[in-house]
């Protein structure tokens, strides 16, 4: 029988799933907003809450808490400076699951998975193709710019 056993596993090991949750739940306070199933939402709901309800006591343990989950003090900085100070008056409830529809490649639910009180916000949208091949285009002519200014330099100083 399947009493008692909230966890779900989602087909992975549990080293693999800690590190799956504990990324999607780093993505998640960095961007405020991710696209993933059904379930995966499901699953990273608690550790985001977990991580909220940290930052919003603001103690020295509770930030060392979330490093050992987060692994980045970039993103453990957010999640005190910008998402405490959001949630400081929220009792819970720090996150939205919106169904998406389905994947077109094997039909599985999909989901997007917010936080409450940053639904204005903007992720940078990735860049088309050309936008980064004219990036790159431009950084090598500035690298072959550089070349020939070191280039100059050096017949100088002989």
């Amino acid at each position: 029988m399947k009493h008692r056993k909230k966890v779900l596993k989602l087909g992975r090991m549990s080293s693999h799933r800690f590190a799956m949750l504990y990324n999607m739940a780093g993505s998640l306070i960095v961007h405020k907003k991710i696209h993933t199933t059904v379930p995966k939402a499901k699953a990273v709901v608690p550790t985001v809450s977990k991580l909220i309800t940290w930052a919003k006591e603001g103690t020295l343990h509770a930030r060392r808490l979330a490093f050992s989950i987060l692994k980045d003090k970039d993103i453990v900085k957010i999640l005190f400076d910008e998402v405490a100070k959001t949630m400081a008056n929220r009792p819970g409830g720090y996150t939205r699951i919106i169904k998406a529809g389905f994947r077109p490649g094997d039909g599985a639910p999909m989901a997007i998975l917010e936080l409450v009180g940053f639904e204005n916000v903007v992720a940078e949208q990735p860049k088309t193709k050309e936008e980064k091949k004219k990036i790159k285009e431009e950084a090598k002519k500035a690298e072959k710019r550089e070349e020939k200014v070191k280039a100059k330099s050096k017949k100088e100083t002989k």
